[in-house]
């Protein structure tokens, strides 16, 4: 990290909020000692935990008077609006006085929120939900996990370089490998807007290192650092994954208990199986991000822990560090161009 930054907290967001908010900034304030944090919510209740620790003591507050719910439509939220602990970070961002926010609460509210205060950024059609996985070598990044569950050939080719940007804010990598999610590897496959989407990629003007199609088994190989889709198939794809992850540890627990050969068994492997467990941890793939806003906005598991919302916080201060924002946009740029002048060539 390079320079200071702000952070602004939704600390009402979540299921065990503000405590979970609180502790996960403790967390991240110890490992990254210069980021400033305000902490968006019901004062009373933030100061009473803000007091049981050691490195938040004198942190900012934003009183709000309401918060939004679980249940709440993005509509229901947004109407209730400027009272709410999300709107009122959000705007953190949006006036300029913070860097980023970061919430644990109502994805559809947030996104619907963000939208409206952050605005999309110049040039790019559709914002879209990103977020991490383990894979066989290394962390990969999908998207879109929901927001857009139709699309065409330009929404894709606007996922894949913002998602390649959000990849090298996190790992920087200088050139990840972008593959687009489809029903087979062949290049005739698929719906047409995939197959123009993959022409277009393919262009080297572009800029994006671009693997190919990839099917849904090649997920987790991590041939690819960054898999694109429509937001319908990406958060099918992801809550797959999720629940095949489940039944893995619900399988290894059934054989480990099963008999005493087994409990021996794993004694005898606990070292491999604490490995195992911390590669599957959910918590430290926590935070997926809004991309193609003018502004930051980080989304944490309702139900994570202390650890996993400090590694929300991570994330946004990874994307504001590395300049994520101005790389998308050249990004987006450079490609209008590049299919502007695709089309006068076509006209003449």
């Amino acid at each position: 990290m390079s320079k200071n930054i702000k952070i602004a907290l939704d600390a009402m967001g979540g299921d065990n909020a503000p405590e979970i908010v609180i502790n996960g900034a403790e967390l991240i304030k110890q490992r990254l000692p210069h980021i400033d944090l305000v902490f968006v919510g019901d004062e009373a209740q933030i100061r009473g935990f803000l007091a049981q620790t050691k490195h938040l003591g004198n942190a900012e507050v934003l009183h709000a008077v309401d918060a939004v719910s679980p249940d709440d439509t993005a509509s229901q939220a947004v109407r209730r609006g400027k009272t709410t602990s999300m709107w009122l970070a959000i705007a953190e961002v949006a006036d300029g006085r913070a860097d980023a926010v970061v919430s644990a609460g109502n994805t559809g509210a947030l996104m619907a929120m963000a939208k409206l205060q952050l605005r999309t950024m110049p040039g790019v059609t559709r914002p879209a939900i990103a977020g991490l996985l383990p894979s066989e070598k290394d962390i990969v990044c999908m998207l879109d996990l929901g927001a857009n569950l139709e699309v065409d050939e330009e929404n894709m080719v606007q996922f894949a370089l913002m998602g390649q940007a959000f990849y090298h804010s996190l790992t920087e990598k200088e050139r990840p490998v972008v593959g687009l999610l489809n029903v087979g590897e062949e290049e005739q496959k698929g719906h047409e807007y995939l197959r123009l989407a993959s022409q277009e990629l393919s262009n080297p003007d572009l800029g994006v290192n671009y693997y190919g199609f990839i099917e849904g088994s090649d997920l987790v190989k991590g041939d690819v650092d960054v898999v694109v889709a429509d937001g319908f198939s990406g958060n099918i794809a992801l809550k797959t994954a999720e629940g095949v992850a489940r039944l893995l540890s619900s399988f290894l627990r059934r054989s480990f208990t099963s008999s005493i050969l087994s409990k021996l068994g794993y004694l005898l492997a606990r070292s491999s199986m604490k490995e195992l467990r911390r590669k599957m941890d959910p918590r430290l793939y926590n935070g997926a991000v809004f991309l193609g806003l003018n502004g930051i906005a980080v989304k944490s598991h309702g139900g994570t822990d202390a650890l996993g919302f400090s590694n929300a916080i991570d994330v946004a201060a990874n994307l504001i560090d590395h300049g994520f924002i101005p790389d998308v946009s050249s990004a987006i740029e450079k490609a209008a161009l590049i299919r502007e002048k695709r089309k006068l060539s076509d006209v003449e």
